[in-house]
C-alpha cells in the first residue's frame, strides 16, 4: 500500500512542476492535442496503460 502512495505522490509532484514551469507550454499542448483525432488519443492512452503495466510487472520482477 506504501507503494502506491509513494507512485501517486510522484506523479502529483510532476504534475505540479508541469503546471509551475510552464504554464504556457501545457496550454499549447492542450490545443495541440484538440487537432489529433479521438480514435489515436484513445490509442494512445492505452498504449500508455499497457506500458504502466509493463513497467509494473518489471518492477514485481525485481522485487520492488
Amino acid at each position: 500500500m506504501a507503494y502506491i502512495f509513494l507512485a501517486i505522490g510522484c506523479v502529483l509532484i510532476l504534475e505540479g512542476l508541469v503546471y509551475a514551469l510552464a504554464p504556457s507550454i501545457v496550454e499549447d499542448l492542450l490545443k495541440a492535442l484538440r487537432d489529433i483525432p479521438v480514435e489515436t488519443r484513445r490509442l494512445v492512452g492505452l498504449a500508455a496503460i499497457a506500458a504502466g503495466i509493463l513497467f509494473l510487472a518489471g518492477a514485481n520482477a525485481l522485487g520492488i
